[in-house]
């Protein structure tokens, strides 16, 4: 296998992967509702150490919970804006198409994905505190920037890589010279 198809398949299996997460993410933004008792009731298993060692996330849990089913019985409306979530990480994950299609065309995707999970960390740090999210909370959330551009950062370098070669492939090589065109 040459080193530009090799680069290429490396490439595309972490875009492969960050489109994955991107879409399970979105995926479990739609059911939040069902969801929540769920994780609940696992957390508050009795093979769960969670109530014992770590009871403010059990207690924001079951409001975050109650909110979420009194929101649902009272004003459906307000979780809408969940559905918007979700479909954005949906549409997002289809923007990557481009990159796994032609990384060093739409390089500009991966940047923009960049720039998005360091916007994560300003978004956090001013709307978690207006919102009453503890600062904790908003610490996981941030994580999710910090854990998303890694495999951002490993594609753009891959991609430059790939760009550099693909230039150096271009380039006539200067000991051969011109290739004379065939007689007629």
């Amino acid at each position: 296998m040459s080193v530009r198809r090799a680069l290429l398949r490396r490439i595309r299996v972490w875009l492969v992967v960050f489109i994955v997460c991107l879409v399970l993410s979105g995926l479990t933004a739609f059911p939040l509702v069902h969801e929540l008792p769920w994780t609940e009731d696992l957390l508050r298993s009795s093979a769960s150490p969670v109530p014992e060692h770590f009871p403010a996330l059990m207690e924001w849990i079951t409001r975050v919970r109650t909110g979420l089913d009194e929101a649902d019985a009272k004003y459906p409306f307000v979780l809408y804006g969940t559905d918007w979530l979700a479909f954005a990480h949906l549409v997002i994950a289809v923007a990557f198409y481009g990159p796994y299609r032609d990384p060093v065309r739409n390089i500009w995707v991966i940047e923009f994905g960049m720039i998005a999970c360091a916007g994560i960390i300003p978004l956090a740090l001013i709307c978690g505190p207006v919102r009453g999210i503890p600062f904790w909370w908003s610490v996981i959330d941030m994580s999710f920037g910090v854990i998303g551009v890694i495999p951002l950062l490993v594609v753009h370098r891959m991609i430059k890589r790939l760009e550099a070669l693909e230039a150096l492939e271009r380039t006539p090589d200067p000991v051969a010279g011109p290739v004379a065109a065939p007689a007629v």
